[in-house]
């Protein structure tokens, strides 16, 4: 565990979330983090965070951060606190017909525009605030992405603030939409000096 850096973000950074994705972890191998002061964790799949969901008996913000498949949105959507990838009209328009009060909810957009990786369109906002507007099950808090991974900390940098710009635009369509998700394992840093409100840490957490 890296309790270092775990302490020097709860002490430094105390308005931004830590969400631990524990996707490589069990249940068991989860509380020391939860011990440690960690109380969001990021999941990415279904069966296994409902397997987790169930044997952490723990009071804990679960987050999902993995790409939702429709088919599988039924099964988790009542489950978990805080969704951080609605990256399609359909997953919204189905989320809105499932859910029986209001979801907060991310908004994924493609800021490093690689085809493997998921989101709206940074250029195409209108069919996104369109949907959301028609949508009073998923509450909008804010906007999540991916920058891609390159030692170029300057693409890494412009990529965090496509994200930023993205949140001002839709903040003015959706009061309740401030906050951003972005900073993973190799490149925090620069997300903290964006002004990120939540860090998605795996791996950097593991190390001892």
């Amino acid at each position: 565990m890296n309790q270092s850096l775990i302490q020097t973000l709860k002490k430094d950074h105390p308005d931004v979330t830590l969400i631990m994705a524990s996707k490589y972890l069990t249940a068991e191998e989860m509380k020391p983090y939860v011990a440690a002061g960690i109380h969001d964790f990021g999941e990415n799949r279904v069966d296994a965070f409902l397997e987790k969901k169930r044997a952490l008996k723990a009071s804990v913000t679960w987050h999902f951060i993995g790409t939702l498949q429709s088919k599988k949105v039924k099964k988790v959507i009542h489950e978990v606190d805080v969704l951080h990838t609605i990256d399609r009209v359909k997953l919204i328009e189905t989320v809105n017909h499932l859910r029986s009060t209001p979801i907060d909810a991310f908004i994924q957009f493609n800021i490093s525009k690689e085809p493997s990786k998921h989101g709206f369109s940074p250029e195409d906002l209108d069919p996104v605030i369109k949907a959301l507007k028609q949508a009073p099950m998923i509450h909008p808090i804010g906007v999540m992405g991916m920058a891609e991974a390159t030692p170029d900390r300057s693409r890494i940098a412009a990529q965090f603030d496509t994200l930023v710009s993205l949140k001002n635009t839709l903040q003015k369509e959706f009061s309740s939409l401030s906050q951003l998700s972005m900073g993973m394992s190799d490149d925090y840093d620069i997300a903290l000096e964006k002004g990120t409100t939540h860090l998605r840490l795996g791996r950097i957490l593991l190390e001892e």
